[in-house]
């Protein structure tokens, strides 16, 4: 069997069973399949262009307008925090991956808000950031700041080691980066190095697995990977039939959205 079909075996149910996505773990991209390829092409240097023709493609599906950036400024930093976001959750035989979901565009809106700028946190000192793996963030940094650092120290590790821009390394050498990172053998100023990955890969998930109301989950196609209906009113027409219920997932937007 090929590398790359035995890579494609990894369910996405056993991801999220073997990595503690929510709690822990290590992330292994070679395990799970599905390398960035061309997918990182929509984050290209010229983003009107790439824009723009988002914008067509979704208009001729009925999809709606192409979403834009409102944190990251550089284009660099989005294309490094598409590629890694795949490498955490990619495209592979059971559904799309990070950038097809929009995940990019969900942790951009996120570091853009109050969560970003933590600025409904306890933030005074003092900050030791060194000093335990139990007591949470201890970063003077807030979470917008911590993965800016972490993007950038991604981009000069990646140049330093293989003389090439994150998101045009290859899988294997962009889970190695990833890995160094999980594993606390980057030195980043003010923060761990793991700290940094944890928030990636959290967001990740989240941006995966949310409502799409805040800009991931496209199309609700994480929740009808793992059959989950999404948020309900009620279940009264449900609860007590005795047959299994299977049920098209809906989002927030269609109990609150338009007719105003």
């Amino acid at each position: 069997m090929a590398e790359k079909d035995k890579e494609k075996q990894f369910s996405r149910r056993d991801f999220l069973k073997t990595t503690g996505a929510f709690t822990g773990g290590i992330i292994g991209g070679s395990l799970l399949g599905g390398a960035v390829g061309t997918q990182t092409q929509m984050f290209s240097s010229n983003d009107e262009t790439a824009v723009s023709d988002n914008a067509d493609s979704e208009s001729e599906n009925g999809t709606g307008s192409a979403e834009a950036r409102t944190f990251f400024s550089r284009s660099e930093d989005f294309k490094t925090l598409a590629a890694a976001a795949e490498r955490i959750y990619p495209e592979d035989d059971q559904g799309p991956g990070a950038i097809e979901l929009g995940v990019p565009y969900f942790i951009d809106r996120q570091m853009g808000s109050y969560y970003g700028s933590n600025s409904r946190d306890y933030k005074k000192g003092p900050f030791e950031p060194l000093a335990s793996d139990t007591h949470g963030l201890q970063e003077k940094m807030n979470r917008g700041e911590m993965l800016l650092a972490g993007i950038h120290r991604m981009q000069e590790v990646s140049q330093e080691e293989h003389d090439q821009a994150f998101a045009d390394l290859d899988g294997e050498a962009q889970d190695e980066i990833l890995k160094s990172f999980d594993s606390d053998d980057v030195e980043i100023k003010g923060m761990r190095s793991r700290s940094f990955f944890t928030l990636l890969r959290n967001l990740t998930i989240e941006g995966v697995y949310s409502d799409p109301v805040y800009g991931g989950n496209k199309d609700m196609q994480g929740w009808k990977m793992i059959e989950y209906p999404g948020p309900r009113m009620g279940w009264g027409g449900q609860i007590e039939s005795e047959d299994f219920q299977t049920m098209e997932p809906e989002s927030l937007r269609d109990y609150q959205g338009g007719g105003m």
